[in-house]
């Protein structure tokens, strides 16, 4: 074996070695991901019905309220949700205009 192909093999136990060691936190970390990503299609599904307040939010999706609130704070900043009118002490939010779901590119732009 070359000092090449040693350090190759070396490499190759050595990535496996942290992919075992880490199995439990890569697992982790991707449950999050799904669980968020069930959480922001509950809550742009329920948005598409109109402007809501973090309540009705809440309780159309069953979601805790403050869970709620974190989600759409991160769609706002994204563009992905936009405020609406206030509701007495709530704000009201909806999906806004031209929100990635809504993006569709011509032809001639979707080259770039």
């Amino acid at each position: 074996m070359t000092d090449s192909e040693f350090e190759k093999g070396e490499r190759k136990q050595a990535i496996q070695k942290l992919r075992e060691e880490r199995k439990e936190k890569i697992a982790s970390a991707a449950a999050r991901m799904k669980e968020q990503k069930r959480a922001i299609k509950a809550i742009k599904e329920t948005l598409k019905e109109g402007g809501l307040t973090v309540p009705q939010i809440s309780e159309k999706t069953g979601m805790a309220p403050s869970d709620i609130l974190w989600t759409i704070t991160a769609l706002r900043k994204y563009g992905e949700v936009a405020e609406a009118e206030k509701d007495g002490s709530y704000f009201r939010y909806k999906l806004a205009e031209g929100s990635a779901e809504e993006k569709v590119l011509p032809p001639e732009e979707d080259e770039r």
